[in-house]
């Protein structure tokens, strides 16, 4: 069964950064594109950035766009992003999401194991 935990939430001051990780159990990466989203309270799920799986391409939001960057461990079956120069709008609940292979539209709909999120908090 597909599982992804994530984790490396929490609370940051405005400016700060954060590597938040996503580590997949019961199946292999190497086949998986895997998206991040993030949801804020009121607002729908966004997508934030995504990497294909075999030639890890990458996209990102524009909203984290050149502050952000995603990567993959497939020996550690984890993808991790990271996100700096946090702002207060950067915060909501951070979620993974898999897929076979690329990341082309990379809607939630397009994703079909989900994690339980990790919240990221952005306030002085």
């Amino acid at each position: 069964q597909l599982q992804l935990v994530e984790s490396g939430g929490g609370l940051v001051q405005p400016g700060g950064s954060l590597r938040l990780s996503c580590h997949a159990s019961g199946f292999a990466l190497d086949n998986y594109a895997i998206g991040w989203f993030r949801q804020a309270p009121g607002k729908e799920r966004e997508g934030v950035s995504c990497i294909s799986s075999s030639d890890g391409v990458t996209d990102y939001s524009v909203s984290v766009k050149g502050r952000s960057a995603i990567s993959r461990d497939n020996a550690e079956n984890t993808v991790y992003l990271q996100i700096d120069s946090l702002k207060p709008e950067d915060t909501a609940v951070y979620y993974c999401a898999a897929r076979l292979y690329f990341c082309s539209d990379p809607t939630p709909g397009r994703f079909r194991s989900w994690g339980q999120g990790t919240q990221v908090t952005v306030s002085s």
